[in-house]
């Protein structure tokens, strides 16, 4: 396969925009699979997991290899619900592209934005989707307009469907100016359609729409607009060159628009991946760090170049792990040994594999720009670096984010400790954002994730797939600390006991931050006055301590720690005096700073038909709700408001009841905000 072929894409919306319902359609029409797998049936081909077919959802990123006309199509599908939002983030990470699925009725929705802004901080060139266009409500030109006010888009419609709701019968290409009109009635599932002329009906829309389409893309590539003002002809092939050209760029978003489940549409848009997403090598080469120089070096896609990878996702199997890898450079061979820069240790490849959702075709090499999975592996994270031994790099990690839920576990028996302990280590290996740690105070052991929803699906799993003979307490909220002021403070660690003691001497400056990270280190020590090797004894301190907590055990975050002065003495002091030190000085500071706690905030969005507002605006005021916005569309009533988690439990019951199991609504992490002394007090 030339790489000139490959696709590297992702398919990511809101939840119930028909993500994976696209994906099997995909799959049939390009001959992967024979038969049309559908979610509601519990059969969907990329929703292999008991849990996934159970609930009807997507819950982990599932990966599959396909082919179309000529080219390879490697395709991630992604969660759409919230909880699991990390799937899209590390999906993102890797690919070159990717598909966003919108709802033709419901448009750009919560999820929509967080997936989006994903994208937009990966840099990853996007297509649009507009499916459903078969539900009663369907706006295609509404969900255009909703891309460009709610995402900022440049949003380029490049087809118009022909008729909507029930009377949906295809699109009007607005490039080839023909329309494509599907046959409802075809044994083939759509594979099949009629090339047409458009009808008269739509004809004056489409030179509408065709005129907008142009000028759109002339205002973005300068050489199609010098020939739209020289009033030169314009060809197609001009056109699908300025379209691929600009939406590589992220200039623009071609628009396309069908409905999966009713097969209608897909041909189109798989022709648009072709045509418009990026292969590997129109991206720009990826940068790294060289480990020993800390130098930026860089790789090109081409099998010439060192090898180079990244880690971005492992499944815990009987067998060994199942490593998913996005190869950047180079070429990967069975029994290659590579390095691992995180650990600095070498790994030999036993075994590589092609994956389709659970199935594996077994392939002796793979390229630059491919995706695929290897066993074989045995001291790797989600994250690391896989690369050549003799040209090291160190690709940028990715980021998870922190988790706002938690809930005790405790083993039953004695004999369950070591099996319970094991399966936490595969579950955390598997998701980064499920997280494991003893409570200080009472020994019990918790487990954090990302929702309600979340910790529901790890429960079921470590009961049913991994047979854990465990109690479960209910899920709590995961609070946080804080500092409120800026305090300057010093921490010394001194030990005398005959021979060498220990001597640290650190002082810092603490203050409240919000970067990137939740605690960040600065390091201003000059003169020498600390040695480099235990200033890394500080910031390790620092983390250490920040990460456990100091006022109720809760992770502090939002500070910021400059090390400004410090002493050390030539025998006595030690990675571990330092570490100490530095603990110390945390310690004293964030009483002096007055630190408070913090609770998490979530961004609500709550959907129900008119008649039912004035019950859902009264039960979201008793749990401490703030109204950010109301809009009325269609007779749906859409209420945006930020509310604390701790207010939202078992909210999904309270929303049926109230709406008469109308009502719907959305929540995700939005901030950490001071808790009311009434609701957490630092004495608990």
């Amino acid at each position: 396969m030339e790489i000139e072929k490959l696709r590297n894409i992702g398919i990511a919306a809101h939840i119930d925009a028909g993500k994976t319902t696209l994906t099997e359609r995909i799959l049939f029409y390009t001959g992967k699979t024979y038969k049309i797998g559908e979610v509601h049936e519990g059969n969907a081909t990329m929703d292999y997991m008991e849990e996934e077919q159970k609930r009807g959802i997507t819950i982990g990123a599932a990966a599959t290899c396909s082919f179309w006309n000529d080219s390879q199509i490697n395709i991630i599908d992604t969660p759409g619900h919230v909880d699991f939002t990390v799937e899209v983030e590390r999906s993102l990470r890797v690919l070159d592209g990717a598909i966003a699925v919108f709802c033709s009725v419901g448009g750009v929705e919560a999820q929509s934005e967080t997936v989006w802004r994903q994208a937009d901080r990966y840099k990853v060139p996007r297509i649009c989707f507009v499916n459903k266009m078969d539900r009663v409500g369907a706006d295609f030109f509404n969900v255009v307009n909703d891309l460009s006010e709610k995402l900022g888009a440049k949003a380029l419609p490049i087809q118009i469907p022909v008729d909507k709701e029930q009377d949906f019968k295809g699109v009007v290409d607005l490039i080839e100016m023909r329309a494509k009109i599907y046959n409802e009635t075809a044994d083939d599932y759509g594979a099949k359609y009629n090339d047409e002329d458009i009808p008269d009906r739509l004809k004056a829309l489409a030179e509408e729409k065709r005129a907008e389409m142009v000028e759109g893309v002339a205002e973005e590539v300068d050489w199609l607009m010098d020939k739209y003002l020289n009033e030169e002809e314009i060809t197609n092939d001009d056109l699908k060159k300025a379209i691929r050209e600009s939406t590589i760029k992220l200039k623009l978003f071609p628009v396309f628009c069908g409905s999966a489940f009713k097969n209608k549409g897909v041909q189109n848009l798989l022709d648009g991946v072709c045509e418009y997403l990026p292969a590997p090598v129109d991206m720009p080469a990826i940068e790294g760090i060289e480990p020993k120089t800390d130098e930026t070096v860089t790789r090109k896609a081409l099998n010439e170049e060192p090898f180079s990878s990244l880690i971005f996702k492992i499944i815990s199997d009987k067998h060994g792990d199942l490593t998913f890898i996005r190869l950047y450079s180079g070429k990967l061979t069975t029994g290659d040994r590579i390095l691992n820069t995180r650990t600095n240790k070498k790994e030999l490849i036993s075994r590589i594999f092609r994956m389709h959702a659970n199935n594996r075709e077994q392939i002796e090499e793979a390229e630059a720009g491919d995706i695929v999975a290897v066993i074989g592996l045995k001291n790797t994270v989600t994250g690391d670096t896989l690369c050549d031994n003799e040209k090291p790099i160190i690709l940028e990690k990715i980021d998870f984010p922190e988790n706002v839920i938690s809930m005790a576990i405790e083993p039953k028996t004695d004999a369950e400790k070591e099996k319970l302990a094991a399966v936490l280590v595969k579950l955390a290996k598997e998701d980064p954002s499920f997280r494991t740690r003893t409570d200080t105070e009472t020994g019990q052991l918790i487990i954090s994730g990302m929702g309600e929803l979340h910790l529901e699906v790890l429960k079921n799993r470590m009961l049913n797939e991994f047979k854990v003979d465990a109690n479960i307490g209910e899920p709590k909220v995961s609070y946080r600390e804080t500092i409120q002021k800026k305090v300057e403070v010093e921490g010394k660690f001194i030990q005398q006991s005959g021979g060498h003691g220990q001597y640290g001497h650190v002082k810092i400056i603490l203050e409240p931050f919000k970067g990137e990270r939740t605690v960040e280190f600065e390091d201003k020590i000059v003169g020498g006055k600390i040695p480099k090797q235990y200033i890394r004894s500080v910031e390790k301190g620092i983390r250490g301590l920040a990460q456990s907590g100091i006022l109720s055990g809760h992770p502090l975050i939002n500070i910021k720690v400059t090390l400004i002065d410090g002493s050390y003495h030539q025998v006595d002091s030690s990675d571990l005096a330092f570490e100490s030190a530095a603990c110390i000085a945390l310690r004293n500071g964030v009483e002096m700073a007055k630190g408070i706690i913090l609770e998490p905030i979530m961004a609500v969005e709550v959907y129900v038909p008119e008649q039912y507002i004035g019950d859902i605006l009264s039960d979201l005021n008793s749990r401490r709700s703030k109204i950010v916005d109301m809009s009325l569309k269609k007779g749906i009533q859409t209420v945006k408001v930020e509310v604390p988690l701790a207010e939202m439990f078992g909210y999904a019951t309270a929303i049926r009841s109230l709406s008469q199991g109308r009502g719907n609504y959305t929540m995700q992490p939005f901030a950490y905000q001071p808790a009311p002394s009434d609701v957490y007090s630092i004495s608990t």
